[in-house]
C-alpha cells in the first residue's frame, strides 16, 4: 500500500510504503508528520517519496541536500525557526558540497549588522547539527567548523560600528545591598539568591514549592547547560527568605494560560528584565543582569574578593571544569591606575646592618 495519511488526534500521520512501479521500495511506515492539516501531511509525503526514491536508484550518500538534512533532524521550535531561512538560501545544495566556509560566510548575508558570536549561535551551530545528525543517521559526510578568530571578529564589529564581547561587570555586595532596599521581596530574594548559589536564572526562575527542603536548607535546580539537576545548599537565613515568599503563577506569554506556581513569581528567563532595569534606576546603581549579578558575582566574590581557591569555588558554582570560570568569571577589581603607581614607588632596600640585626 502507497504512503497514505491519517489524522491521528491533532496530528497527520501516515502509514504504507514508497513504491516505485507498484513495487515497494522501503519497509512499512506508521510515523507521524508532524503537520496539523493534511496539506501539510501531504508535503511530508512527497519529500519522503523523494529522498527514498534518489537513495533508491543511486544508494550514494551524496544524493543528500540540506533540505534532507533538516527533515532528518528533529529539531525543537527555537532550532528550527534559526533553520528556516538557511533552508531558503542553501535548502537545495548537496551535503557534500557545504563547507565549513560556506556556513561562516553565510552570515555576512542573512545578518550582516550582527557579531560573529551571533552568526556562531544563529546559523553555524543549528546548520552543523543537522548536517551532523544527518552523518548519523544515514552516513553522509561529517562537518567540522572552525570557529571564528579574533581577526574575523574585529573586522566584523568595525563593520557594524560596535563592539562585541563587552566585559561584564560582576555584582558584588554593595550592589547587592542596594538593590535589594529597592526592590520586592520576590526579585530581592531572587538576586541573593543567584549570588549565593550562582544559579543561572532559567533556573532560579523554574523553581517550584516542591523544589524545597526547608529541613536541610536545600534547593532543587533543574538540569541545565549539559549538567544535571542537583540539590544545592543555601545559607539558613537564604530559606526563611524563601520560605517566607508566596508562590505565584505566571502566564504563558503567548498563550496566556496559566503556569505552575513558582517560588520567584516569574514565568520565563527574561521576564525579570525591565522590572531590574526600573529596580537598578531607583536604587542609582548600573544595570546588570542576572547572569552578571549571580554567577560573575558569585564567583569574583569567591575567588578575587574571598580568595577562596578556584576548584573549590568551580565545584561549588557546579562548573566542570575550573579553568573556565578563572577565564571567564573572575573579574579584576583593582584599579590599572593603583598598579601603574607600584612601578613608581621607589622600593625599600635593606641595609647590610639591619640584615645582620635580623640574624
Amino acid at each position: 500500500m502507497p504512503l497514505e495519511p491519517y489524522l491521528r488526534g491533532r496530528i497527520w500521520w501516515v502509514r504504507g510504503r514508497v513504491e516505485i512501479n507498484g513495487r515497494a521500495i522501503t519497509g512499512p511506515y506508521r510515523k507521524s508528520t508532524g503537520a496539523t492539516d493534511e496539506a501539510g501531511a501531504h508535503d511530508w509525503i512527497a519529500e519522503e517519496t523523494d529522498i527514498q526514491r534518489r537513495r533508491h536508484y543511486s544508494g550514494a550518500k551524496e544524493t543528500y541536500y540540506f533540505r534532507d538534512a533538516v527533515y532528518l533532524y528533529q529539531a525543537k521550535e527555537r532550532e528550527a525557526r534559526k533553520l528556516l531561512p538557511i533552508l531558503d538560501e542553501i535548502g537545495d545544495m548537496l551535503i557534500s558540497d557545504i563547507t565549513g566556509k560556506l556556513l561562516k560566510n553565510l552570515g555576512a548575508k542573512l545578518r550582516p549588522n550582527v557579531s560573529t558570536d551571533t552568526w556562531w549561535r544563529e546559523i553555524v551551530t543549528p546548520a552543523r547539527a543537522a548536517i551532523n545528525n544527518a552523518h548519523e543517521l544515514v552516513g553522509t559526510p561529517l562537518l567540522r567548523v572552525k570557529p571564528y578568530d579574533q581577526f574575523e571578529r574585529i573586522a566584523q564589529d568595525r563593520k557594524r560600528n560596535r563592539q562585541s564581547r563587552i566585559k561584564r561587570k560582576p555584582s558584588n555586595r554593595k550592589w547587592i545591598d542596594a538593590f535589594c532596599i529597592a526592590a520586592d521581596p520576590y526579585n530581592a530574594a531572587l538576586v541573593r539568591f543567584m549570588f549565593e548559589t550562582a544559579a543561572r536564572i532559567d533556573q532560579a526562575v523554574s523553581i517550584r514549592p516542591n523544589d524545597l527542603r526547608p529541613d536541610e536548607c536545600k534547593v532543587r535546580l533543574k538540569a541545565q547547560k549539559g549538567h544535571p539537576e542537583a540539590w544545592v545548599t543555601v545559607s539558613p537565613e537564604m530559606m526563611v527568605e524563601i520560605e517566607a515568599l508566596e508562590p505565584k503563577r505566571p502566564r504563558n506569554r503567548r498563550t496566556g494560560a496559566l503556569l505552575d506556581p513558582r517560588v520567584f513569581g516569574y514565568g520565563s528567563s527574561t521576564g525579570y528584565n525591565n522590572r531590574w532595569r526600573t529596580i537598578c534606576k531607583r536604587a542609582g546603581i548600573p544595570y546588570l543582569s542576572a547572569h552578571a549579578a549571580g554567577r560573575h558575582g558569585f564567583y569574583t566574590e569567591l575567588v578575587v574578593r574571598q580568595q577562596v581557591d578556584p576548584v573549590t569555588a568551580a565545584e561549588a558554582g557546579r562548573w566542570a571544569d575550573a579553568n573556565l570560570p578563572m577565564r571567564i568569571y573572575a573579574h579584576a577589581e583593582v584599579d590599572e591606575g593603583q598598579i601603574r603607581a607600584r612601578f613608581r614607588t621607589k622600593p625599600v632596600h635593606t641595609t647590610t646592618s639591619e640584615c645582620a640585626k635580623g640574624m
